[in-house]
């Protein structure tokens, strides 16, 4: 049997993705093992969800730290430590140094709620609405020192509709991302992605959508 990706979950909130991703890794889809949850968030409902799975957690409050240097740094201990092989960020609302990215090169990777480079940082769904954008989804990608600038490893498109609000449209995005997230995780577990500058190589390639979208249909 092949040795199982180790990879460390940051969360600060509910834990949808992380549930996405226990939920792939028991039914055997995803080719992984979580060791280790870390939040910095005390009331996270992943924690809820990590110790329901019998998953390692731990809580690093950011508050009891008077440096970000020394919360990075007790953070990467702790993932260290658990020994993993990959850093999977699901709604860690924190920004990641350079120390993270120092102690995990081209092993760090984020899902961001928009369809990158377009809408980068928060509150992306009101963004995508208010400039009257026809697609939104998400994105999975390499963490680098900007904020969601590191290279993409897969997409998801959505539609935006007419009546959608911010709710509605990142509940659609939603659905996909537990589809995505995984998914671009079992890549990097079968040793398929290498990132070459700015572009993401899977070998072997995996077969494109082909599918044209157009938003209003060109048919209506």
């Amino acid at each position: 049997m092949s040795k199982l990706l180790r990879i460390g979950v940051l969360a600060s909130g509910g834990g949808t993705n992380l549930q996405a991703i226990i939920d792939r890794c028991m039914d055997g889809t995803l080719a992984a093992e979580i060791a280790v949850v870390i939040t910095n968030n005390p009331g996270a409902g992943a924690l809820d969800r990590a110790g329901k799975a019998g998953i390692e957690t731990l809580c690093i409050n950011h508050r009891n730290f008077s440096q970000r240097e020394d919360f990075d740094n007790s953070v990467v201990k702790a993932l260290q430590d658990a020994d993993v092989d990959l850093v999977v960020l699901a709604g860690f609302m924190r920004i990641i140094t350079q120390t993270f990215i120092d102690a995990f090169p081209e092993r760090v990777i984020n899902i961001h709620p928009a369809l990158l480079p377009a809408f980068p940082g928060l509150h992306v769904q009101p963004q995508a609405i208010d400039y009257g954008a026809r697609f939104s989804g998400c994105t999975v990608h390499f963490v680098d020192g900007g904020v969601d600038t590191g290279p993409i490893i897969m997409q998801a498109v959505v539609p935006v509709l007419p009546d959608d609000s911010a709710d509605t449209l990142a509940a659609r995005i939603l659905e996909q991302e537990h589809k995505t997230y995984p998914r671009a995780i079992q890549l990097i577990a079968e040793g398929r992605v290498r990132v070459d500058g700015r572009q993401v190589i899977i070998e072997p390639a995996c077969p494109p959508a082909l599918t044209s979208l157009v938003n209003p249909s060109i048919d209506g």
